[in-house]
This record gives C-alpha cells, structure tokens and sequence, in this order.
C-alpha cells in the first residue's frame, strides 16, 4: 500500500525545497517515488532528487491540471508496479489547481494507492500579491489544502504575518497552517502537521483525555476551535495533581456552532475546551500573568490550560491547573498555540486573556 501525498503551490514557494527536507528528516527508511511536472519544462532540483535516491517519473509536457485525464492513472499504476514505493510524492506545476490533482488521484481507483495528505507551500512575503493578480490558481491551492506550510517568514514582522494568516484563514477557516521558520523545525514535525497528528482538534484532544485523567471519567466534550491566527497544539507533559472536581464531559467537535447536549447533568457538570492559535511574540510575564488570571474565574472555571508560543530568543511553554502553573523554554512548534479546559468557559474573555484575535 503506498500513500500519495501531494505538494502544492506557486512557483517559488518552496515545495522543492520541503520535499527536501522531507525526504532528509522524515521519510527516512521509506521507499519513495516523486512524480514532478514543471510547467514548460523538468525542474532544476530533479538532480538532487535524482541522487537521493528518489525516482523521477515524468508527466506528459505540459500543465499536469491538463494532463491528468488518462495517463495519470497510467502513471500512478506504472509507479506501483515498477517500484513499489510506500510513498508517492506529486509535485505538480505551480500553476496547476490542487482541486484537479486531489480528484485525479481520488478517482485512480487502486485499493492499494490511498490518498495522504494534501499540502500547500505558500509565500508568506508575497502572498497578497498572489491572491491579487492570480486569484483563481492560488485560491484554489489554498482552499484545497489540508495543511499551508508558508515559507519566508523568518524576520517577517508580527503584524504581516498576522495578516497573512488572516488572508488564509478566511479562504481556508481548518487547514492546519505553520508559520515557524523551517529551519526551527525538523521533518517529522513537519510530516505530523501535514498527517494532522500535530493540531489544535489533536492536542485539544490530548487535554481532554489528560483532563478525563485528572478529573474523573468524562463522556463529553464541547470543542471550540478559533482560527482568528492560525491554527493548533502538540507535546504532552505529565502532571501529578489531584483535583476533587467530579465533571462529566462529552466529545464534540465545533467549528463555531454551539451544540447543546442534555444527559441528565447541570451544566457546570459539563467540560467544554477552547483552543486558539498565535503567530504574536509572548513574554514569559505575560504568560505568567494570564496564568494567574486563570485563578479569578473571570473566565469559567478553567481546570486545565496547556500551550506554546513564540516569543524572543525561543519559544515558551505553559501548564496550568487550578492555583499551580508553569512556564518554561522549549524547541519550536508549527505555530503558537493555546489550549484550555473547563466548565462555562468565556472564550471572549480567554481571547482577551491570551491577546487572541
């Protein structure tokens, strides 16, 4: 069985260069084939590639968005067949639609080739020029994606890069977007974004069940997703408090609906999480100091807040239950994150809180 997943996004972005670093620190151990089609002609990079130790099949000439209908499932077949890879790899032409690469490989019909994930490699410096005079080809490849690696944002002030994110978030409101300079990052962290393990509806998750753990034995969970920066949460630290909080709670995944559930409890009985994400620098006292706030119940009666961010010289690390936290320096994340959980939470006054929005 091999998975196919494929790397969208204008010409210049960067895909190469991911793929690169995918292949050097994630996919290591992996039988690997890239499928490219340069618009016009084959890419430069094909050497590099080449001497990795990764197949290059070529696509018919031209746009592969144009050739797709018949020799791609072809192709795809020929790729199996011949090298039985567990990864495929499509790099399509920068100006191709992500929307007629994903059909195109949604309806090859192998059992044995299951589509993976879709990424989109996105300029964060010129992204406003693109969506201007290209529209209908970068909208497209931002629309589609499951996961917006945006490049060249080292050095990118807060504020554009807040604003590029707002940009996406409003043709893309789920993707999981990283806004961390890629040489922060390794590969693997990088697969597990675009695999969706490392997200905010994942670690969302996670604090849940470290909730379920801490709290009791829980049946529901109200999620609340905010996407007004990015979007996402990953790494688990182990906690030994014990709380006397005896909360039930139900699982729930909200995309900005509220759902009401009636199981007999009241409903401070009933745990609901909220999660935001952030490209803002953060100091450790402001940190320190929305922890602490977390104390007066201004907010809904927090139980447990977990989170990461940016922030000068590295990144900042937090842990919160009631009366106790943590802060401390870690290694870089996808994009800034925070994580809470509680009953009757005010997700307005934790967006003011955590300077969200």
């Amino acid at each position: 069985m091999a998975k196919i997943d494929i790397f969208s996004g204008f010409l210049g972005a960067g895909k190469t260069t991911l793929i690169r670093k995918l292949i050097e620190e994630a996919y290591r151990g992996e039988k690997l084939v890239l499928i490219e089609n340069e618009f016009g002609e084959i890419s430069v990079d094909g050497g590099f590639l080449a001497d990795a130790g990764v197949e290059i099949t070529e696509m018919s000439s031209g746009c592969i968005c144009c050739s797709l209908v018949g020799d791609f499932a072809k192709a795809l077949e020929q790729v199996k067949e011949q090298f039985h890879p567990d990864r495929i790899l499509i790099e399509p032409s920068g100006v191709g639609k992500l929307s007629d690469v994903i059909r195109a490989v949604q309806d090859v019909g192998d059992s044995e080739l299951v589509p993976g994930s879709f990424t989109t490699v996105v300029d964060a410096a010129r992204a406003k020029m693109y969506m201007k005079n290209f529209g209908e080809f970068w909208c497209n490849q931002v629309e589609n994606a499951g996961t917006i690696v945006l490049s060249h944002t080292k050095g990118m002030k807060e504020g554009k890069l807040a604003e590029c994110v707002a940009m996406l978030r409003e043709h893309n409101p789920t993707a999981v977007i990283v806004t961390t300079p890629w040489d922060e990052l390794d590969g693997a962290q990088l697969r597990e974004a675009m695999e969706r393990e490392d997200s905010l509806a994942a670690e969302l998750e996670r604090l849940a069940r470290e909730a379920e753990d801490e709290h009791g034995e829980c049946c529901c969970h109200g999620h609340h997703h905010d996407h007004d920066h990015e979007h996402e949460c990953h790494h688990d630290h182990e906690h030994d408090h014990e709380h006397e909080h005896d909360h039930e709670c139900h699982h729930e995944h909200d995309h900005g609906h509220e759902h009401h559930h009636h199981h007999g409890h009241d409903a401070d009985e009933v745990f609901t999480s909220w999660g935001a994400e952030t490209a803002r620098f953060f100091s450790e006292e402001e940190v320190a100091a929305a922890l602490r706030a977390l104390d007066s119940l201004s907010c809904g009666q927090v139980v447990r807040a977990k989170g990461y961010v940016p922030a000068e010289g590295g990144w900042i690390y937090f842990d919160y239950v009631p009366g106790e936290h943590s802060v401390r320096r870690g290694g870089a994340a996808v994009t800034g994150r925070v994580c809470v959980i509680g009953a009757q939470l005010d997700e307005d006054g934790l967006k003011e809180l955590f300077h969200i929005g």
